[in-house]
């Protein structure tokens, strides 16, 4: 992220210095075609008539997610193999709170966090990337912003909700990450974005977004809603923050300020969610090199290609049965999933894309429109991290069955 100020945008060229080859010698997506060759059952009816009522059919379904993240750090070389992180929904054994420095994925300042809620199949999952501001008064930006994501990871794996804690919210998972933050002694200053999400087992979402990360929800093949940034002026997002006493009160002497925003300002919103959709939530490293449509098409290419997705004459149809896709099989090397493929594609899409200095990008159009004579071109270098989560309805298969 760059420079997060009041007093202006560092507007400078930037060259490509970064080298990335799209697709190994053969690609994620290659690969998982290969493994699942054989044919699959489809469904042509988005939703299934059933004699049950409305609210009957809701409380009967039940979703899982499988998701998956992929990164890479500013000016650092992209290696599609190991800059990708694949979430056991069956894991049981909780990581630590908050991990060392040696031990946080290399997505400099961005940070993702992917965690179940307590014992139940929802899951919580979420991006925050680091102000890069605050590498000017000698503030590591990852620390907050990687900190936070462990704090929220571990609040939601613990949550106990038979337990007399109050259902968890993407709002009160932000603010509880927040506060273990502010109370960590071994971070004095710093400032996040964020865009979390909570997936229930009854296939609600609820997105909280602070700042310019944020998310795409894809229903076949077609961009099904999306989160609109939140900024005070131009590249100068809302962020949640910790400043030091010192510098509030040479601000306010000098007639300045500094942001702190809070996840009470957050926007909240709610979704429902539907076999076969796909969630992206990134950093504004991905949504400053491509437009929702780039997104899309990306994961538009990799459904068809693969088959979860089949075209047919009256449009897209999902197939019925996603675990031959969605999970790894028994294997001693790296899993590969559909949705590991697809965030290694989005990642590595994003990464060519920063460093294209002849396709503007969505950050070069915002320049050119409120910054003309600055002649910016091309995309934009930065962290870039995204997490993606597709999504399935348990029983789709048996349910189709039983209606031929």
């Amino acid at each position: 992220m760059l420079s997060k100020t009041h007093n202006g945008v560092p507007f400078r060229p930037l060259t490509a210095c970064v080298r990335y080859q799209m697709r190994p010698a053969l690609s994620p997506t290659s690969l998982l075609r290969q493994r699942n060759h054989s044919a699959r059952a489809f469904s042509a009816q988005p939703v299934l008539r059933s004699q049950e009522t409305p609210q009957q059919a809701d409380s009967a379904r039940r979703f899982t997610y499988h998701a998956a993240a992929s990164f890479s750090a500013k000016y650092k070389v992209f290696d599609p193999t190991s800059h990708v992180f694949h979430f056991n929904p069956y894991n049981r054994i909780q990581t630590q709170k908050k991990r060392p420095k040696s031990k946080r994925p290399a997505s400099g300042q961005d940070a993702f966090f992917i965690s179940r809620v307590g014992d139940t199949n929802a899951v919580a999952f979420g991006i925050a990337d680091g102000v890069g501001g605050w590498e000017d008064s000698g503030v590591d930006p990852a620390d907050f912003s990687h900190s936070f994501c462990d704090y929220m990871a571990s609040a939601a794996y613990e949550h106990k909700h038979d337990g007399g804690e109050l259902a968890l919210t993407a709002r009160s998972l932000m603010q509880r990450g927040y506060d273990d933050v502010c109370r960590d002694g071994s971070i004095h200053a710093g400032g996040s974005t964020a865009s979390i999400g909570i997936a229930s087992e009854d296939g609600k979402l609820e997105v909280a977004n602070l700042g310019d990360s944020g998310f795409v929800h894809l229903r076949l093949n077609a961009v099904h809603s999306y989160s609109e940034p939140q900024t005070h002026a131009f590249n100068t997002p809302y962020q949640l923050s910790i400043v030091p006493a010192s510098m509030l009160a040479r601000a306010a002497a000098f007639g300045g300020a500094q942001l702190c925003d809070y996840p009470k300002d957050a926007d909240v919103t709610q979704h429902s969610l539907k076999h076969g959709d796909i969630l992206v939530f990134a950093s504004d490293g991905v949504w400053d090199n491509l437009f929702n449509q780039d997104v899309l098409r990306i994961a538009s290419r990799v459904m068809i290609g693969l088959g979860a997705w089949k075209a047919s004459e009256g449009g897209i149809v999902v197939a019925d049965n996603l675990k031959p896709y969605t999970q790894a099989e028994d294997s001693t090397q790296r899993p590969l999933t559909l949705q590991s493929a697809m965030a290694v594609e989005i990642a590595g899409a994003a990464k060519l894309a920063s460093t294209n200095q002849r396709v503007d990008g969505p950050f070069a159009k915002e320049v050119q429109k409120y910054y003309p004579q600055e002649n910016w071109r091309g995309g934009k270098v930065d962290d870039i991290c995204c997490v993606v989560v597709i999504v399935s309805e348990d029983g789709k298969l048996e349910a189709v069955r039983s209606k031929l």
